[in-house]
């Protein structure tokens, strides 16, 4: 009899306990675990972003230590790959005086103590023909951390330009969709 009822319970406590997580699961409300953030957010970001910009820009190397993680890895627009201490180190050189970066905030999703930050950047250069204003996006990524946020991880993107005399090419199919195990010689013969 104490077997019977051993092996009852063995079998309905877990029964029980996963019916309790399933009651508890739908009967919360469904958030989503991303979600873009208001003006005020974008606003608090943008001041994250102006500190990075004004410390590049004033060759602030210990500015650009508080906006930066020490665990922090840069993917230039170019594909060059840089960590904190490499963009400190070319902060102090300084070797391009003509340095300037200004950046703008477009977008913010908060994934708990971590942050996505999308927006646009202007980026003037020496470069190898001349002075250059390279435009893109960015995403940079952002970790909370002792109540303050620090970027881990920056990709930019360069923006095409659009030369002058530059088209479109256009297609030289008949049909806007081209299946090529049809041929015109097939469709011919029938």
């Amino acid at each position: 009899m104490i077997r019977i009822a051993v092996c009852c319970s063995v079998l309905l406590l877990p029964s029980w306990a996963i019916a309790q997580t399933a009651i508890a699961a739908n009967s919360t409300p469904a958030s989503p675990i991303a979600t873009s953030t208001d003006a005020a957010a974008v606003a608090d970001f943008q001041k994250i972003e102006d500190a990075w910009s004004t410390a590049v820009n004033s060759r602030d190397q210990y500015g650009l230590e508080l906006v930066l993680s020490p665990l922090f890895v840069d993917v230039s627009a170019t594909g060059d790959i840089t960590t904190r201490n490499q963009q400190v180190a070319d902060v102090i050189s300084g070797e391009d005086k003509t340095l300037h970066l200004e950046q703008r905030v477009v977008t913010i999703r908060l994934l708990g103590d971590t942050a996505v930050a999308n927006g646009t950047y202007v980026l003037h250069h020496k470069g190898s023909s001349g002075q250059v204003d390279e435009k893109g996006v960015f995403t940079h990524v952002f970790e909370r951390a002792h109540g303050n946020w620090r970027c881990i991880n920056s990709q930019r993107t360069m923006l095409r330009e659009d030369t002058p005399g530059r088209h479109k090419k256009q297609s030289a199919s008949e049909m806007p969709f081209h299946i090529p195990i049809f041929s015109k010689s097939d469709k011919d013969s029938n």
